[in-house]
């Protein structure tokens, strides 16, 4: 049984689909959620699944070894960051390596670094009037958005797409192709054969 620990920064859909979908795995369990916004709603939906939440203010992660010494008493094998806007610190790169992925609302290398997150890439996608964007799932290293990529699928833009139509179409790639790209991961099986989602 391999465990996993998912940590997030606020609302929690993410976490929520990955924990449901996990729920009758018997290879993998969601062990915790970890987060570091006291407010973050994700703890409310963790507390809806029965999985234990814990809050972790940033001096907790960057500066001590509160979040290890808890990761490693509750037994966690891999770090799943589903909407985590800290940079993960060293210590924890170090305990686990090759074992942390995040998932990063933009086709990497573009659109990605300090402040990309959320809406903002959206917004920058659509003022770029690309054509295509979607999801990257990749290792976590030492800086924003740069591990080695694991899985991107693709959504096309159209001239009329807004920041908030092209969210809704990463978040339909989000539902579909995280929780599985996750126990793929864990489990050293292949990824999951992306389609592009057509406008």
């Amino acid at each position: 049984m391999k465990k996993i620990a998912i940590l997030a920064s606020g609302n929690g859909t993410n976490a929520q689909q990955i924990s449901e979908y996990l729920a009758g795995n018997s290879d993998i369990e969601v062990a915790c959620i970890v987060y570091n916004r006291r407010d973050a709603f994700v703890a409310e939906r963790a507390k809806n699944l029965g999985i234990e939440a814990h809050y972790f203010n940033r001096a907790d992660f960057m500066e001590s070894d509160r979040v290890l010494e808890y990761l490693k008493a509750k037994g966690v094998d891999y770090l799943i960051l589903a909407g985590f806007l800290l940079l993960v610190p060293q210590n924890l790169l170090e305990a686990f390596p090759q074992k942390i992925i995040n998932i990063h609302p933009a086709l990497l290398p573009n659109y990605g670094g300090k402040g990309m997150y959320g809406h903002h890439v959206h917004e920058a996608v659509v003022a770029n009037h690309e054509p295509m964007s979607g999801i990257t799932i990749h290792l976590v290293d030492m800086h924003y958005d740069h591990g080695k990529t694991l899985f991107q699928a693709k959504c096309r833009l159209t001239p009329s797409d807004t920041p908030d139509s092209l969210a809704a179409k990463i978040h339909i790639l989000e539902k579909t192709y995280f929780p599985p790209v996750v126990e793929a991961f864990v489990l050293g099986k292949p990824m999951p054969e992306p389609k592009i989602l057509e406008s």
